[in-house]
C-alpha cells in the first residue's frame, strides 16, 4: 500500500478534525496535544496541513528529533512543501565554521517565504531559530530577478555580482561563485540548489537555463531566475529579524516541549556570551534572540504544543492515546503473537518499510511463520511505530522490528561534490594525456576563448599529431578524459581525420567479439556440466537479508538476486562480482554464504591476506551472531594445534563458513561438503 494510506486514516481522526475546526475559528488559538508517541506526530502534522493549507512551522528540541520529523514528512504524500531550516554553523553557534549548504537552505527557505500565498512545512530546531535573519527589506535589496529577454548587459550583472561578493572562477561548483565564457555567465545563487547559465544575445537575456555542476550540463529551462548573495554575514544583517517574524498571518507553529526549547535556547546564548571572541564588535542582541522572546514571537499565531513540558498556559487540551511500539528485537514469535492479539482485539496491523523489497521479505517471512497473520504493508520512512488505541490501528516499522539504526537524510539545496570529469579537467596541466571518444589519444593544450558564429565562446584545446588543433566546447566536456595506462611508455598520439583511432576501435571490438565467442564455449561446456543446485531461499535466509543495517541499493540487490539464482541453478556457478570499496560486496557473500549453510553445505572465503582474513572473519561472525552458523579463519598466524583443531572440524562438518589465505588451498585441508568457493 502507498503512505497516502496513513494520511488518509489520520485526516479522518476525530481529534485532527477537531483541532482543525478550532483552529480554524481561532485566528491566534492555542493547543496542546497529548500522548502522540514515535511518528503520530508527523502524522498529526502532515494530516493537519491538509485540513488547514498555510505555512507550519515545527520546532523540535534537539536537531536530530528535526532531522527525523522532517524525514517523516518528506516521505508523506501531500501538497505542501517540506523544508528544513539549519543552523548557519557546523557546532558551535555564532563563533564556529559556518556551513555552506546550511547557507544555502537556510537563504532559499526565507526567500521562499518571501513570495506570497506560500503553504509548507518548515521543520526546525533550537540553534537555527534563534539566530536572527535579514530583514525584508535587506532580502528585498539583495534580490536580483533575471527575466528571458530583459534587456541586460555582462557588464552591469558582472558588477551586481562582484557587489554581491561572488567570486570570478573558471567553473562553477558550488554558491557564491560565477564564471564567464564569451556570451554565458553561469552563477550559483545562494537561494537555489543548482548553478543558472545565463546566455546572452548582445544586451538581451537569450536563454536561462539551470544546469549540473558536476558535468556542465543543463538540466531545466527558465522564464526568470532569482540571484541572491550570501546574507548570513553579519555585514548584511545590521537591521535583522526574527525568522519567526517572517511567517505570513494565519502560520501554525508546533513545538515539542516548549519549555525544553526556550531553556535550551538561553543556555546556548549564554555560552556564546561566555565565548565571544574579542576581537567579535557585533552585539550578541543583533545576532541570536533569547527563549522569552521566541515565546512572544509566536503568541500571535496559532500555536499547537506536544510534549510533556509546553511552555504556553492554558490551551485546549486534546488527549491522543498512542504508545511506542513493543520492542521485539527480532523475535517474530513474538511480532507474530502480538499481531494476533491486536486482531482478536479488533486492531489493524499496519507494517511500514522504506523499501518495498523489504516489505517482500516480511511478506515471506510472515507468510513461513504464520499463513493466519492479518496485516497490511506500507511504504514509508516512519521513524518511530506506535500503537494508537482511538483508531485502534498499530504501526510497526520494520527497522524496528529488526532492531536496526535508522537514519535521517536531509535533503539540501546543494551539496559538495565535483564529477570525475571536471575534476580532472581542473587538475590537469598543458601537456598530460587526454582522451576524446571520437578522435583519440591527444595532449591538452589548456582553455581558450574563441569566436564561434559571431559569440565568444571558452574551450578546451587539444593538440594532436603534427601540432593539429581540436577546439572542444565546454558542454562536451563529458567525451573527454584522462589518458589512463598501467605502463609508464608515453602512447601514441592520434592524427586528426587520419582515420587511425576509428581502426583501433574497430579492430579492438573485433578483439572482443573474439574474447566474447571463446567465452561462450567455455560456459556453453560448464552449462552441460552437472552441479548442486541448493534450495530457494528459507525462512532464516528472509531473516539474516531483511536485517540488514542499511538499504539495499538497486545494483546490491540485483547482483544478490542473480547470485542466489545461480546456486538454485543445476550448473556449475561461475560469478564476478565487481564495486569500489563500501558498495556491498562483503553483504552479498554473506547472503550467499549462509544460504550454503542452510543447505548443510560449506563455503570457503580464500583472501589475500592475514589482515582481511581476519577483518571478514570479525565481520561474517557479527553480521551472523543470531543465526545458527559457524564460522571459523585459517592463516599461518594461527598456532600450530589451533590450526589443527580447525582442520579437523572442518573435515566433520563443525564449520560452515571458513576465512583464509593460500593456506586453504593446501594438500591437507579437507571439506566435509564444500558448496560454495568465494
Amino acid at each position: 500500500m502507498k503512505a497516502d494510506l496513513l494520511t488518509g486514516l489520520y485526516s479522518e481522526h476525530p481529534l485532527v478534525k477537531e483541532a482543525a475546526l478550532y483552529l480554524a475559528g481561532n485566528p491566534a488559538g492555542k493547543l496542546l496535544f497529548r500522548g502522540l508517541t514515535g511518528s503520530a506526530g508527523s502524522l498529526v502534522a502532515a494530516s493537519l496541513s491538509g485540513h488547514i493549507p498555510s505555512v507550519y512551522l515545527i520546532i523540535l528540541p534537539e536537531k536530530e528529533q528535526a532531522a527525523y520529523f522532517y524525514n517523516d514528512l518528506t516521505s508523506l504524500p501531500g501538497e505542501s512543501d517540506v523544508l528544513f531550516f539549519p543552523s548557519t554553523f557546523r557546532r558551535s553557534v555564532l563563533y564556529g565554521q559556518t556551513d555552506q549548504a546550511n547557507i544555502v537552505l537556510r537563504t532559499g527557505i526565507i526567500d521562499y517565504l518571501s513570495e506570497l500565498n506560500r503553504k509548507g512545512i518548515i521543520v526546525s530546531y533550537p540553534e537555527a531559530l534563534m539566530e536572527k535573519v535579514v530583514s525584508r527589506k535587506i532580502l528585498s535589496d539583495n534580490t536580483f530577478i533575471i527575466k528571458r529577454g530583459d534587456r541586460l548587459s555582462m557588464g552591469f550583472l558582472t558588477e551586481l555580482l562582484e557587489e554581491y561578493d561572488f567570486n570570478l572562477v573558471d567553473f562553477v561548483s558550488e554558491p557564491g561563485q560565477y564564471a564567464i565564457r564569451g556570451s554565458i555567465v553561469d552563477v550559483f545563487s545562494f537561494s537555489s540548489g543548482m548553478p543558472f547559465r545565463i546566455d546572452f544575445s548582445g544586451d538581451e537575456v537569450d536563454s536561462l537555463r539551470s544546469f549540473d555542476p558536476d558535468r556542465q550540463l543543463s538540466v531545466e529551462v527558465h522564464e526568470q531566475v532569482r540571484l541572491v548573495p550570501d546574507l548570513s554575514g553579519a555585514s548584511r544583517i545590521s537591521v535583522s529579524e526574527t525568522f519567526i517574524s517572517l511567517l505570513p498571518a494565519g502560520s501554525v507553529i508546533w513545538m515539542e516541549d516548549g519549555e525544553i526549547i526556550l531553556q535550551k535556547i538561553n543556555a546556548i546564548r549564554e555560552q556564546a556570551l561566555q565565548k565571544k571572541p574579542s576581537d567579535v564588535a557585533v552585539d550578541i542582541d543583533d545576532l541570536v534572540i533569547t527563549g522569552s522572546k521566541l515565546l512572544e514571537e509566536t503568541m500571535p499565531f496559532r500555536v499547537i504544543e506536544t510534549g510533556s513540558m509546553p511552555a504556553i498556559p492554558g490551551p485546549v487540551i486534546l488527549e491522543f492515546n498512542t504508545v511506542p511500539q513493543p520492542a521485539f528485537a527480532k523475535n517474530f514469535g513474538l511480532l507474530a503473537e502480538k499481531m494476533r492479539t491486536n486482531y482478536e482485539n479488533g486492531y489493524n496491523t499496519l507494517i511500514v518499510s522504506e523499501s518495498e523489497s523489504q516489505i517482500q521479505r516480511l511478506n515471506e517471512i510472515f507468510a513461513e511463520i504464520g499463513p493466519d497473520l492479518k496485516y497490511g504493508s506500507v511504504i514509508a520512512g516512519l521513524h518511530g511505530g506506535f500503537t494508537d488505541h482511538l483508531l485502534k490501528t498499530a504501526i510497526y516499522t520494520d527497522h524496528q522490528i529488526f532492531d536496526r539504526y535508522h537514519k535521517f537524510s536531509i535533503k539540501g539545496y546543494f551539496t559538495r561534490k565535483e564529477s570525475i570529469t571536471l575534476k580532472e579537467l581542473t587538475g590537469l596541466n598543458p601537456g598530460d594525456y587526454v582522451v576524446h571518444i571520437d578522435h583519440g589519444i591527444g595532449r591538452f593544450g589548456g582553455l581558450e576563448k574563441i569566436e564561434v558564429n559571431g559569440k565568444i565562446q571558452e574551450t578546451i584545446r587539444l593538440v594532436y599529431k603534427d601540432n593539429d588543433i581540436l577546439y572542444v566546447p565546454i558542454h562536451s566536456l563529458h567525451r573527454i578524459s584522462k589518458y589512463k595506462s598501467g605502463e609508464n611508455a608515453a602512447p601514441r598520439i592520434n592524427k586528426l581525420g587520419s582515420g587511425a583511432w576509428q581502426k583501433l576501435k574497430d579492430s579492438t571490438k573485433r578483439k572482443v567479439k573474439d574474447i566474447a565467442k571463446d567465452l561462450i564455449t567455455l560456459y556453453a561446456s560448464r552449462l552441460s556440466a552437472p552441479g548442486y543446485s541448493f534450495s530457494q531461499d528459507s525462512y532464516l535466509q528472509r531473516e539474516l537479508e531483511a536485517s540488514f543495517i542499511y538499504e539495499d541499493t538497486p545494483d546490491q540487490l540485483k547482483t544478490t538476486n542473480e547470485v542466489k539464482k545461480d546456486m538454485e541453478s543445476p550448473h556449475p556457478m561461475d560469478r564476478l562480482v565487481c564495486g569500489d570499496v563500501g558498495f556491498g560486496k562483503t553483504e552479498i557473500a554473506i547472503r550467499a554464504a549462509f544460504k550454503a549453510a542452510t543447505d548443510s553445505k560449506q563455503t570457503a572465503l580464500l583472501v589475500p591476506t592475514t589482515v582481511l582474513a581476519y577483518q571478514h572473519f570479525r565481520t561474517f561472525t557479527e553480521r551472523l551472531k543470531n543465526f545458527p552458523c559457524t564460522v571459523e579463519y585459517l592463516t599461518r598466524h594461527k598456532k600450530s594445534s589451533d590450526q589443527k583443531k580447525i582442520l579437523e572440524k572442518l573435515e566433520k562438518g563443525q564449520i560452515d563458513i571458513i576465512i583464509g589465505t593460500h593456506k586453504l588451498i593446501s594438500d591437507n585441508v579437507r571439506f566435509r561438503d564444500l558448496g560454495l568457493l568465494i
